[in-house]
Formats: C-alpha cells, sequence, structure tokens
C-alpha cells in the first residue's frame, strides 16, 4: 500500500480508536488508553529514530566505499605525479599534489625493520608516525607490500588497494579520517590519500538522525533521546593509546547520536543490558533533575552491524494533565474530528507526497553533479522551505566550484608576485629559474641577468617615510617594466630597491642596450603628491652560459658587478669580469694586500646580536668578517672571500676570525650572569682536513679559554651534498665535545631533507630571503612555517635570520619561533658598539639604534 493511502488511513483508524475509547469506557480507562497511545508515540519516535540511524549507518557505509573509490582514483593520480621512490619526494610537493587530486592530505607508507611507518606527507604529524600497533590495519598494509588481495574483513579491498573504515586519527585525535592505501610493487612506498572531518561527516551531519532527535525534543514532555552503544555503556573507556595520543574509537564510544542529561548511569546499564538480552522494551520512573521522568529503553536489532539501545526520556507530570485535557475534548469533538481528520488526511497526504517525490528527483541530478537548476514549487510550509534550501544548495554548489577555480588561480598568482609592484617575486625566481635556463640550453640562447639598484633610494625612503618609498617602488616598477620586451624579458623584484631582469635571446650589445635604456628611463624625475626626486640606476649584469652555468653563481655575479657599478659613482651598468670584480687596479696587488692584513692580524671581526625575543635577552652573537684596506678601502667579502679559497689563505682567515671571535666572547663572560655563546661559519675547505680542524678548535677554545657550550658552528646546506663518513664523523666528534652544530641559510640547498635526522644537527637557520618575503598582510608565510614545523618535529632548535620588520617578528612570535637576528635589533657592530649595544639593551631595555642597513653585511 503506497503512503499516499496509509495516510489517510492511519489517520482514521487512530482517530477513530481513541474516540470510541474516551467516549465508551471512564476516566480511568481513558487514562489507560491514553497511556497506551503515549507508548505507542514513544513507538513511533524510536522506530523513526532507529530507521533514521540504521538508514545511516548503511548510507555511511555506502558513502565510504564511494569514498574509498574516489581515494583509489586519488591514488592513482597520485602515482602518475610522483617519482618511484620517496626519496626524490618532499612534503611540500605532496602538499601541493593534495590540492590538485583535491583530498585532504597525502602520505607515503614504507617499511623499515619491524615497521611501517610515514615517510612523507603534507601532514606534519603523520611523519615518522609508526603503524605497528594498529592491529589489522598493520596486517592490511603488510598483504598490500606482499601484493596480496587485503582479507582483513574490513574496508574496500580493489586491486593493489585497500581503504580502511572512517575512523578517528590516531596522528591526531582531534580529526576524523577516511584512508585508502595503494601499492602496486612500482614505488618503494604506500600511496596513502584521505579525506579529514567535513569531507568525510557529511553525509551523517545531512541526513543523520541528528536533526530528527533534536526535532523530537522540542516536542511538549519529549526531554531527552538517546542511542546508546550496549557493548560500552557503563563500562571503563576503552581508551586507545598510539603514537604518543590517547582517544577513544568512534566503534567504541557509549553513546552514538543524543544527549545524556538525565545521567542514572548504574540503573541505565542494568536496564539497557536488560533490553538487550530480553528483546523487549524495558521502561522505569524515576526522580532525575528535579523532573519526575519516565524511562523507556528500546533494544534495536538491525540485519547487518552491533545491535544499539534508543533511550528516551518522558516527562511524566505531564500525562495527567494530558490525558484529563484529551478525555474533555475528544468526548466534545468526536464526530467532527472523524469527518476532518478523513478529508484533511486526504488532502494532506496529496500534498505531501507530490512535493516529496519531485524534491527527491532535484537531489538525486544535485547528486549526479548537475548543479544550476532550480525547483519551481510555491509553498510557505516546510516543503516550500525545503525546497529553497535545495535550491540554495544547488546554486552555492555551482558558485563554489566556480570560486574554487578563482581561488586557485588567484593563490598561484598571489604567491609568484610582489604583493606592492605585481611584478615577479624572488619565490618566482628561485623556483622558475633553472627551467628557464634549461630552456636556453634546449634552444641554444643566451641568458642576461640584470640586477638593478636605485641609488639614493634609502634617502628618499628615511626622508619622506615608508608610504612614499612605496608609491615610488610603484612608479619604478612601472617604468620597468614598460622598458622592456615582454616576449623575451622577466621582471622580479629582489626585495627592498633591488629589481632582477631576466632577458632571453639577447646578446650582449642588445643586452647594453636594454641597460642604457633602463638607466636613462629611471633617472628621469619622479613625482609623488607634488613631490619631485631625482634618483639613479646601479645595474650589474651577468651572461648565461659564457660566465656560469650555476644558477646562484649567476645571480651573485650580477649582484657583484652591481656593486661595482655603484662603487664607480653609480648610475651606470657594468658587465661581471674577474678584473673588474675582483680589483680596480690589479687582482695580484688586492691578494698580496690580503695576505699581509691576515699577517698582521688587520682583519676585523663584527658581532651581530641574536635575540631570545620572548624574554628579551641577547643570548648569542655571530661573528662576521669585515675588512678595510688603506688603498682599497672597505672590501666586500663576496670579493676577498673567494680570492682567500683560491689563493689557500681561507685556512689562516678562518683561524684568525675564530681566534679573535673567541678571545673577546671570553671576556665579555666573564663579567657576565648568563654567558654568550658565539657562532662562527665554516665552509668546505675546513672540512677537507677534519683532523687538522677538529684539532684546531679544539686548541683554539682552550687557548680562549671559551667553553664548548658556548661555540656553535654554522655550515651550508652545500656542505652535505658530500654526505662523506669523514664529514659526519667530524660533526660527531664536534658535537660530543658540547659544540653546536647550525645549518646556515636553511630553505635556499638543493639536497636531501633525509640529513636532518641522519646527521649531528642542533639548530635550523632559516634564510633571510623567506623572512624578508613576509609582508603585513602575512602573506608567503608558508616555508617559513613549514621549516618552523619542521624543526619542532625533528627536535631541532630554529632562529630566523633576516627580521627587519615589527609584523614578521610577531608573525615568528605566533609560531613559537622566538630566536632571531636582524636589523630589526641591530646590524652587525664592532666589539666596542656591540658593548654600547649590550650595556643600553640590558641596563634599560632601551638599546641605540644600530638598524641602518649596512651594504653587503648580514
Amino acid at each position: 500500500m503506497s503512503i499516499k493511502k496509509k495516510i489517510p488511513l492511519i489517520f482514521f483508524l487512530l482517530v477513530l480508536f481513541i474516540l470510541l475509547a474516551n467516549n465508551t469506557f471512564h476516566y480511568f480507562w481513558s487514562k489507560s488508553q491514553l497511556l497506551e497511545y503515549n507508548e505507542r508515540e514513544i513507538s513511533v519516535i524510536t522506530n523513526e529514530v532507529s530507521f533514521q540511524v540504521e538508514k545511516t549507518r548503511e548510507g555511511s557505509l555506502y558513502v565510504e566505499n564511494i569514498l574509498g573509490r574516489d581515494l583509489r582514483i586519488a591514488s592513482l593520480a597520485i602515482k602518475q605525479s610522483l617519482p618511484p621512490t620517496f626519496q626524490e619526494i618532499t612534503n611540500v610537493q605532496l602538499k601541493k599534489l593534495a590540492k590538485e587530486v583535491r583530498v585532504s592530505h597525502i602520505t607515503l607508507l614504507a617499511k623499515t625493520p619491524g615497521d611501517i611507518i610515514g615517510v612523507r606527507s603534507s601532514d606534519p604529524e603523520e611523519i615518522n608516525m609508526s603503524t605497528k600497533g594498529w592491529g589489522y590495519w598493520y596486517e592490511a598494509y603488510q598483504q598490500l607490500l606482499a601484493l596480496k588481495p587485503v582479507n582483513v574483513g574490513k574496508g574496500l579491498t580493489l586491486p593493489h588497494y585497500w581503504s580502511g573504515p572512517i575512523e578517528i586519527a590516531s596522528s591526531n585525535p582531534d580529526h576524523i579520517d577516511k584512508w585508502g592505501y595503494y601499492f602496486d610493487g612500482t614505488t618503494n612506498y604506500i600511496i596513502n590519500p584521505y579525506f579529514r572531518d567535513n569531507e568525510v561527516l557529511e553525509f551523517e551531519e545531512r541526513f543523520g538522525p541528528g536533526k530528527i532527535i533534536e526535532a523530537y525534543t522540542k516536542e511538549q514532555g519529549i526531554l531527552e533521546i538517546s542511542v546508546f552503544n550496549p557493548k560500552n555503556f557503563g563500562k571503563k573507556s576503552e581508551v586507545v593509546h598510539l603514537n604518543g595520543n590517547s582517544y577513544i574509537r568512534i566503534s567504541a564510544r557509549p553513546i552514538w547520536y543524543g544527549s545524556y542529561r538525565y545521567r542514572n548511569i548504574e540503573t541505565d546499564t542494568s536496564y539497557i543490558k536488560k533490553a538487550v538480552n530480553t528483546k523487549k522494551v524495558q521502561s522505569y520512573n524515576d526522580t532525575l533533575n528535579k523532573k519526575n521522568v519516565l524511562k523507556t529503553f528500546v533494544p534495536v536489532f538491525p540485519k547487518s552491524g552491533q545491535p544499539f539501545v534508543i533511550g528516551l526520556v518522558y516527562n511524566y507530570g505531564l500525562i495527567q494533565d494530558e490525558l484529563r485535557h484529551e478525555l474533555f475534548m475528544h468526548i466534545l469533538l468526536s464526530l467532527a474530528i472523524m469527518l476532518i481528520v478523513f478529508v484533511v488526511s486526504l488532502i494532506f497526504s496529496r500534498s505531501i507526497t507530490q512535493p516529496i517525490s519531485y524534491i527527491v528527483e532535484h537531489v538525486n541530478e544535485i547528486a549526479q553533479g548537475n548543479f544550476g537548476r532550480h525547483l519551481l514549487l510555491k509553498r510557505k510550509d516546510e516543503l516550500g522551505l525545503l525546497t529553497e534550501n535545495v535550491n540554495a544548495m544547488s546554486t552555492d554548489l555551482h558558485q563554489y566550484v566556480e570560486d574554487l577555480q578563482h581561488s586557485k588561480a588567484l593563490i598561484e598568482y598571489q604567491a609568484n608576485h610582489d604583493p606592492l609592484t605585481g611584478v615577479l617575486n624572488r619565490r618566482f625566481l628561485q623556483e622558475k629559474l633553472s627551467s628557464i635556463l634549461n630552456q636556453a640550453v634546449e634552444n641554444r640562447e643566451a641568458v642576461s641577468v640584470l640586477f638593478i639598484d636605485m641609488d639614493r633610494f634609502k634617502q628618499v625612503n628615511d626622508s619622506y617615510g615608508h608610504t612614499k618609498g612605496d608609491e615610488l617602488l610603484k612608479v619604478i616598477a612601472i617604468r620597468i617594466n614598460n622598458s622592456l620586451d615582454s616576449e623575451r624579458s622577466l621582471i622580479i623584484r629582489q626585495g627592498g630597491d633591488e629589481f632582477i631582469i631576466l632577458l632571453r635571446n639577447h646578446d650582449q650589445d642588445e643586452t647594453k642596450a636594454v641597460a642604457e635604456k633602463l638607466i636613462e628611463t629611471l633617472k628621469s624625475p619622479y613625482t609623488i603628491e607634488g613631490n619631485e626626486f631625482y634618483l639613479g640606476a646601479s645595474i650589474g649584469i651577468s651572461r648565461y652560459p659564457e660566465q656560469t652555468r650555476n644558477m646562484e653563481t649567476l645571480i651573485s655575479y650580477a649582484d657583484m658587478a652591481m656593486y661595482n657599478a655603484k662603487k664607480n659613482g653609480g648610475n651606470k651598468a657594468i658587465f661581471y669580469s674577474e678584473k673588474s670584480m675582483h680589483s680596480d687596479v690589479d687582482r695580484p696587488r688586492l691578494e698580496a694586500h690580503l695576505r699581509r692584513a691576515i699577517e698582521h692580524k688587520k682583519i676585523d671581526v663584527f658581532y651581530q646580536p641574536k635575540m631570545k625575543v620572548d624574554t628579551e635577552v641577547v643570548f648569542g652573537v655571530e661573528a662576521l668578517i669585515r675588512w678595510t684596506d688603506e688603498e682599497f678601502g672597505n672590501v666586500s667579502p663576496a670579493i676577498f672571500i673567494p680570492i682567500a679559497e683560491e689563493t689557500g689563505f681561507i685556512q689562516p682567515l678562518w683561524e684568525l676570525v675564530m681566534e679573535k671571535a673567541c678571545e673577546q666572547v671570553s671576556k665579555w663572560n666573564q663579567s657576565r650572569s648568563h654567558p654568550l655563546s658565539v657562532s662562527v661559519n665554516f665552509s668546505a675547505r675546513q672540512f677537507l682536513e677534519p683532523e687538522l680542524m677538529l684539532q684546531t678548535v679544539k686548541k683554539i677554545l682552550i687557548d680562549k679559554n671559551l667553553p664548548p657550550q658556548n661555540f656553535e658552528i654554522e655550515i651550508t646546506e652545500s656542505i652535505l651534498l658530500n654526505n662523506s663518513a669523514e664529514i659526519v664523523q667530524s660533526l660527531q666528534t664536534l658535537q660530543d665535545q658540547g659544540i653546536s652544530i647550525s645549518i646556515d641559510d636553511f630553505g635556499t640547498g638543493y639536497s636531501s631533507l633525509s640529513y636532518l635526522k641522519d646527521l649531528p644537527i642542533n639548530t635550523l637557520k632559516i634564510d633571510k630571503s623567506f623572512i624578508q618575503n613576509i609582508n603585513e598582510d602575512l602573506k608567503n608565510t608558508e616555508i617559513p612555517e613549514a621549516i618552523i614545523s619542521l624543526a619542532r618535529g625533528l627536535h631541532l632548535d630554529v632562529i630566523a635570520e633576516g627580521v627587519e620588520k615589527e609584523h614578521q617578528k610577531e608573525f615568528l612570535l605566533s609560531k613559537n619561533c622566538v630566536l632571531m637576528q636582524g636589523y630589526l635589533f641591530s646590524k652587525a657592530l664592532s666589539s666596542s658598539d656591540f658593548e654600547q649595544f649590550l650595556s643600553n639593551y640590558e641596563g634599560q631595555k632601551n638599546p641605540p639604534d644600530f638598524r641602518h642597513t649596512e651594504k653587503g653585511s648580514s
């Protein structure tokens, strides 16, 4: 029989029975009938709730299978996008790929001796996560790795694939996940994409019993509805302890749906157990929360799955009032109600079933991805509201898909463009320069790099403020852009008033013409808000592949040539050359002067403070080398350090810096309650003779009376590219003596991240380029945040260099990165200036302003 016929028939028979009972029997019989009616009402509610619970569980299983198959499709796409070994894959790459295939996260699992662990993941909580204690999940992983079909009896099994059931994430119990696992033997890892939270629980939130339970509890008399798990209710919670987390599995929760405010755990436990054992409804009357209530427990035994018990709390004090009212009303309205109910039920039945069928048809279309079409149903009741909501959902889903595409394009644009000038940024240069040079090699084209620094911009910025300075930079960027051939050139803002231009397929004469045109364009007067400014431009030029095939060196050469142009009066363009960079007069003379400076110890050491910002403590210094020659003046480290390496002066130069820095810091610490530490940069040359290096370090520390705990060496990632046994042993020996090891300029190298866990390392130093790229809107924070999380996960200290702005400091503090250095606090200082800085800072907490920039220092 159809619902259309059932509704009027049920209404008619129910009303007829009530009316006959009320008119035939006296008050107490009426009471008995009304109590029976109340029981039927409870039965209807529990039947509806149990129906919703069963359908939710069936629907959840259906949705789980859909999600599982979607995850398999995502796994195949991930496999095509990744190399076959996890050692070639980065977590950042997985994070980006997760967005592309539209999953919440991707984890790669690999077999290790005695375990299967997460080796790469876009979710930091999953990295190095052990799975050995996961029961049948671990068994499933072993079967996948053995290329056998998974037969653990749970989840979804497909060829080379298994999808586990929806469960709380053991790596982070704040989340509920749906996982997929794929392994076909072509990779050394299991591909594990998964959905999280709303993407997993959306079905239950929309169609689960929660809404109907909430609706019934709003009715008069029904105080509370609960769906109990008889297996776990009243027992000690089954807390799972995995990967340092504690939580209760979904299946082990004592209450599946609803609330439990009218608590009577001991009594309820016995009634729930009795209801399950007898398979009969159980109830009792008691006073709870100062109310006379009737508690009813209805056992439900679904065809599949675990049985459950529905508990209903009814306000028993309302029954007497309701009985009297119903008896009186039924006597008066018997005949009229009979007729009205029958007629209205016919109309009501038809008015409900027709629009419901119409709405269901449209919802099915939405489920198939056909968004945008609207229902035409003019009603002002719940079905009309439901129609409006379905239409709104269809519109929102359509708009969501469009917004998602737009947001993706916008994020990609913001990631690669400078927010102030709109030109490409340093991140784009770092990521794309390699592909640009590779393309030039394929096309047999030359590439010119122009490094531009604006002359006199700092004076304008200091005199008129950063607002006018920013406006001036926008105009500069526009002039540069208008002067270039857009098809064969790229403009990048390096930072501050520095720009880099890449010219493709330009010979040396064409490059020179472009540079001269830029100089003429940029020296024309600027008018900002009625103020007229005159600037110039110093341009350094390097050429690929004539001068170098190394990307970093190419930029460095252009930078050095730019400084040479500035040194020679500015407002000119100079090509990089060995002679012009190393000496304006004669490189042999420069080498001779450097040799004498080392012999006579005329090399200076400057000290840049390292700050622990949360406690406002100067905890250490970085020793930086400086050389001022009587003839050549201030010689940049970028010029004389390469000369020292080429001529063999680097060893005595390094020893001289070590001796001066250790001696000075040891003197300072004699009068300090909290001693300073000093960090010295070590080059790859020191590790060519590890025994000599270890002996020298030990001797200097003893001679200068500086404890090893107050000494730190800084090495770059490039040293770790040659991960030889000698280097590992040398670093381990230094660390065993109490010396700290720091990775300088971290994030700019190209070596594998595996050395972070294999080598003895204490600290990661975030490269200043990542910090200075953070703007006031806190954009471009992804890389610093990732490095901080990585260091914290590996139990390493992390320090940020190049902190120049207050908002950069506040961002780092918000991420619990409290160790910093940079111009916001102080530039590198001579020993006397540093003593004054310490005296003022620690005595008055009001240090002098040592933050003015100095070109070529860090």
